[in-house]
Parts: C-alpha cells; structure tokens; sequence
C-alpha cells in the first residue's frame, strides 16, 4: 500500500482561505460563510460535531479569516492545522452568536453559504442582519473544491489503489448461498484493511436488485446465476474513494454477457472523452451515446459522474447541461450503467483526473465480466 501522505500545513489552509475569500469577491459576493462539514475541513482542517451550537468560518477578500466556535470548544480549534492562519472568536453559552458574528459581516451583504448549514443558524443571522442575502456555495461558487492539487491527487490515487485492492480479494469471496450484507460487510472490512478510515456505502445489489442503482445490501441470499453490483468507496486520508465493477456467480447468459460489454464499452467512451476543455457533459454524452446506439437507452437513468475530493460525491457532475470545461486537477467518477428492472443491472466505474493531455484512471481493476463463486 501507499505511504502516509506528509499532512496539509497551516500554509496550505491560509492559501485555501486566501484563494475561496478571493474567488467568492469574484463572483460578486461580499463574503463566504461555512458551517461544520466537508467545506471546513478542506479550509481550515477543523472537524468539530455538528450541534444546535454555532460554528462559523466568516471568510472575505482582504480582512484575516475568523472562526466563531462556542468557549468550550475553542481548545480543539485552536488545534486544528489551519488554526494558526485565523483568527478564533469564541461565543459563550448564554450569549447570541449571531450578534458576534453579525459584527463581522455586511448588513447589507450577499453572502455564500456552505450546503449543509443548518438552516437554525442561517436564519439565526437572517434575524440579525434581515438585510443580507445568500446563495449555496453548490450554486455560487461550484469549482470551489473541484481542481486538486498534487497533494490532494496523491490522497485520491491513494484510496483508488485500496478500493482496487478490495475488489481484487472481494472477487475470491463465496457469494452463492451468503446474504447481500454478509458481502457487504466484507467489502468494508477490507476497505478499513486498506486503510480506510470511513467507510461511506458498500452497495452489492444482487439478480432484480441490480436494477435498483443505489440498492442498499439487504438479506437477499445471492444465488448461482445472480450478476451482481459492487459499488463502494469511503475515506483514506481525508479523501475519497468510489469504484464500481459487476460480477456474475457461475456463467452469465448471452444476454448478461452482451449488456456488460456495452456497458464496458460505455465507460470507455466517456473516459476517453476526457480532456482539458472538453464539457463535463460530453463526457455523459460520450458513454450514453454507446447504450442508446445499442437499444439501451432508456435504462441507463442517472449521469455518468460526479465529482470526488473531501467528499465522494461533490460537484463537478458529468450531465447533459453542465458546460462547465474540464481543466486538468479535475478528479470524478465515469460510471455508466444499464438497469433492467426486474431482472438485473450492471455498472461500471473508475475514477479519473483531467491531465495537461487527457484523463487518468485512478481505478485501474480489470473491467471484464468476472465469474465468482
């Protein structure tokens, strides 16, 4: 396996803040607001329980980051790698943080907001300052977190390479005659083996439950002539891992065999229509040009991809309609798929980076139809 990775440095979070507070004036915001979640680890390094308390990372072009944390947890921020780029305002109970953190703020601001601040908080400040006004950093900044940097790609190839290495042992598994979660437990077992330290989803969706694109392992006993769906990923370092493969137990028919090979050839497709300043969706475009051609269009129902990073699903998406261009750093699944309901479904995934001269897989597991037991 991978060596640890040396840790992000208070510099490298300081630039991160620098850079989001700079692009946020860009896009004609006054400012960035960034509640407990993926956006504040990836900022400052801090990873504090989310709780009806507020924490709350003011952001603007020009002025020294803050960071409001209640009293009592202002030790563990102090902490945190980023802390010595910022400067820390602690808000006891009993005090209305809304008012401390109003004083940082514009009253008459336009303000993003990180995606998942709980909305007791953000209209906390609303009351304060009924002046401001805020857009979700999904929508007003998207790119934010989108192009990595060498460090961050080495944490992603580091989860691939463990992903890789769990599909490889999860394939000498008996499957016949055990339950969707007793694989699915495997499967995490052996992600924390590699060096997972979360675990996000374990999906192995057997025979009709194939068809079911996010099937959560339920006790269904996979039986001899089952394809079945392995999709799971999770947390190495900080950063995220997500792979896809279809297996069958025993033979596949002619059919199953026929529907994986368009699939395969789906998914090469769209990773080869990845290269810097192609659109994100010319690469949904490419793979599902493939399964319509075939006569499989109307089941292939989701987009081809999403972004990964801090979190294992983030934007950029690959879908019809998001013109936004690749640019080298760029890192997010090509996971084409066909769902035959009642019957069986098939996906395939890699996770690919945007080079200077086209894309790279992360997942590098064969992606022929593979016979388990």
């Amino acid at each position: 396996m991978t060596a640890t990775p040396a840790p992000f440095t208070a510099g490298d979070y300081e630039a991160r803040m620098r850079r989001a507070a700079e692009t946020a004036a860009d896009a004609g915001l006054d400012g960035l607001l960034v509640a407990p979640g993926p956006d504040l680890v990836w900022l400052t390094g801090y990873r504090p329980v989310e709780t009806e308390r507020l924490t709350l990372l003011v952001l603007r072009a020009g002025q020294d980051p803050v960071l409001v944390v209640p009293t009592l947890e202002a030790p563990d921020a102090a902490k945190a790698a980023g802390a010595p780029a910022l400067a820390l305002r602690d808000w006891p109970d009993g005090k209305d943080p809304y008012e401390a953190t109003a004083a940082l703020l514009d009253p008459a601001g336009r303000f993003g907001v990180s995606d998942n601040a709980w909305a007791l908080h953000l209209l906390g400040l609303q009351k304060r300052l009924p002046g401001t006004r805020h857009l979700g950093l999904t929508e007003a900044l998207p790119m934010l977190r989108a192009v990595k940097d060498a460090a961050e790609l080495e944490r992603l190839a580091a989860a691939g390479v463990a992903a890789d290495a769990t599909y490889e042992e999860i394939r000498e598994v008996p499957f016949a005659g055990r339950k969707e979660t007793d694989v699915a437990a495997d499967i995490a077992d052996l992600l924390r083996r590699f060096g997972h330290s979360q675990v996000d989803f374990t999906i192995v969706a057997s025979g009709p439950n194939g068809a079911n694109p996010h099937h959560e392992a339920d006790d269904r006993v996979i039986e001899r002539g089952d394809m079945v769906v392995l999709d799971f990923g999770g947390l190495k370092h900080g950063y995220g891992s997500d792979t896809s493969r279809t297996v069958h137990v025993g033979e596949p028919d002619d059919e199953e065999r026929e529907v994986h090979d368009i699939v395969r050839a789906a998914q090469e497709a769209g990773f080869r229509a990845v290269r810097p300043g192609a659109a994100c969706q010319d690469v949904d475009r490419a793979a599902r040009a493939v399964i319509t051609e075939a006569g499989y269009g109307e089941y292939f129902i989701h987009r081809t991809g999403h972004g990964i990073g801090v979190t294992t699903h983030e934007p950029p998406y690959m879908i019809e309609g998001e013109e936004q261009p690749l640019v080298p750093g760029m890192c997010f699944s090509v996971e084409p798929g066909v769902y035959l309901p009642g019957r069986f479904g098939v996906r395939i995934e890699d996770i690919v980076t945007v080079t200077e001269d086209g894309g790279r897989r992360l997942n590098t597991t064969s992606r022929e139809l593979v016979i388990v037991d």
